[in-house]
């Protein structure tokens, strides 16, 4: 590097990377090292007081913005950044396998594209394709069974501590030496139960959402995590009070999917046993779409998420999904590197840390205005927003507004977009709640308007085989005027915008709340000039008036 510059970065690690970014100037990060890595995560593992991950962000004295990522990682293992901060220089570090000491793989292999992006202009970062384009087209001919989902789940019950995932609080293959959990103790508060699951596909069919995904429907969820079990699920049995075909009738008759949920617990071995039996029982049920999580540490005991080996499993997992015609949604995998280029199927990622963190421990009101720069340059993330009850039953607080909710459908692309919070808190809010419903999942055209890492961002799309745009804007740590100019929109045409905003007395800690919605007629000559909340933001559907 040239200089001191400013980075946005989380710790390298080669296990997750559900951290809060820290800023900071590049001298500064061997100080802050230990307050970043903050302690709490489900997997951690750090290689050196002065290692990032990339994608990193960085910002010169002068206003040139660098992006440092890779694109293309098949067959290797994932890269990190390793600082040498007298010099400033970076040197590539890899993700070991086994117990090597670093960069240990199996040859034959071939290095992904190491890509540094480059411009005095931040949105030039956001709208780069280069990742995407340094990895090969489509290998799926026929990709019609790929559809853009928006989806509602029982899932945001469980992370907020109303719900469990597990049936009993007992542990029937140790306690009682059994495994029929016919005959184990109910918890009372298990989340996955029929009549809890049928409450969200009724709520899904009246306000027109494809998918609920639902999580803990299957055996094992008592003794799952945290012993460094081999087999803990079979992907296939579901609890007693699951009907797992009777639900499924339940939804296709009402017009929606259920999204299959697949918990490995860092078992790969066991996962690539069940997987053939698992995704075969998802087609005899007409489910499309899976959401996969590797929380734990990875078995067998020394590997890491992001070695070559795991990295493997996450492709082998992707591919073989598609050869049954499944989406994939995978969660605590490495972070993309433009793969759903080439393989579509792979809808979505977590990879970072998500809206479920809001419950964990907290994330930092800016955390979504430096995501697009970092994680999402190398592909969709399944970040899980909408939640419109700031206060969580663990005793938690979102640091955000509702208008600021409603903005990440559009900053944050996806195909795959949930609808996180309880239907309940979508019913005291329906007009704010219609902007979810209305919203796109696939765009023709984006426009990034307004954009400064860790500050804010504003970005407007033309959703996908419409005339319709949808415009996002998030707000970083301090209260600012966003002034848009709408000459994105089409000659001649004159639209309908409908603004959700953070009211002026808006404060993610007291009034997150506190939202305006207003409608006024525009065309390409007109400006908006829009208050944003500190951790706050607005969203507008435009749409076209008929004549």
């Amino acid at each position: 590097m040239t200089g001191d510059h400013t980075a946005y970065w989380i710790p390298g690690d080669y296990d997750t990377q559900e951290y809060n970014y820290t800023t900071s100037k590049l001298s500064e990060i061997r100080g802050l090292m230990g307050s970043a890595y903050e302690g709490g995560n489900v997997s951690q593992t750090s290689f050196s007081p002065t290692g990032v991950q990339t994608s990193l962000m960085l910002k010169t004295n002068e206003g040139v913005y660098i992006n440092l990522h890779e694109a293309s990682c098949l067959n290797y293992s994932t890269m990190h950044l390793n600082l040498d901060d007298k010099n400033f220089v970076f040197e590539s570090w890899l993700t070991p396998d086994s117990h090597g000491d670093k960069g240990k793989m199996q040859a034959p292999a071939t290095s992904p594209w190491r890509t540094i992006i480059v411009s005095d202009d931040a949105r030039d970062i956001l709208a780069s394709k280069m990742t995407y384009n340094l990895n090969e087209p489509s290998k799926i001919q026929n990709t019609s069974w790929i559809k853009p989902t928006k989806y509602v789940g029982v899932w945001w019950e469980m992370i907020s501590g109303k719900s469990s995932w597990s049936y009993t609080n007992e542990f029937p293959s140790v306690q009682l030496g059994i495994t029929d959990f016919s005959k184990a103790k109910p918890n009372g508060t298990h989340g996955a139960t029929t009549a809890n699951v049928k409450k969200y596909i009724d709520f899904a069919a009246k306000h027109g959402f494809e998918g609920v995904l639902v999580e803990g429907w299957n055996i094992g969820w008592e003794d799952w995590f945290g012993n460094d079990k081999d087999y803990v699920f079979d992907f296939v049995t579901p609890y007693p009070d699951f009907d797992l075909k009777g639900l499924n009738d339940y939804a296709h008759a009402k017009g929606v999917k259920l999204i299959m949920h697949h918990e490995t617990s860092g078992s790969i071995r066991n996962y690539e046993r069940h997987i053939d039996t698992a995704y075969r029982l998802m087609n005899q049920l007409g489910y499309d779409a899976v959401k996969s999580g590797y929380v734990g540490n990875i078995l067998p005991l020394g590997e890491h998420h992001y070695s070559q080996w795991t990295n493997n499993h996450f492709q082998y997992a992707v591919e073989k999904a598609a050869s049954y015609q499944i989406m994939v949604n995978q969660h605590e995998a490495v972070r993309p590197t433009g793969l759903a280029r080439t393989w579509p199927n792979l809808i979505g990622n977590e990879s970072a840390r998500g809206t479920e963190y809001h419950a964990f421990g907290g994330i930092k009101p800016n955390h979504v205005t430096i995501l697009p720069f970092t994680r999402l340059i190398g592909g969709p993330m399944d970040y899980t927003p909408g939640i419109f009850e700031m206060n969580l039953a663990n005793g938690a607080h979102v640091n955000s507004t509702l208008a600021n909710q409603l903005a990440l459908y559009v900053t944050m692309y996806s195909p795959l977009q949930m609808a996180a919070d309880f239907p309940e808190n979508y019913d005291r809010f329906p007009d704010a709640f219609q902007f979810i419903k209305d919203v796109g999942l696939d765009w023709d055209d984006s426009k990034y308007l307004e954009a400064e890492p860790g500050q804010y961002i504003t970005v407007a799309r033309k959703e996908k085989n419409t005339e319709k745009w949808f415009l996002g804007s998030v707000n970083g740590n301090s209260s600012r005027t966003s002034k848009i100019k709408f000459d994105f929109l089409d000659d001649g045409m004159t639209y309908l915008a409908t603004i959700y905003a953070d009211a002026s007395d808006a404060n993610y800690k007291t009034k997150p709340q506190a939202y305006t919605i207003k409608t006024t007629r525009v065309t390409k000559k007109d400006t908006i000039v829009q208050h944003c909340a500190a951790g706050g933001g607005y969203a507008v559907s435009i749409v076209p008036i008929k004549k």
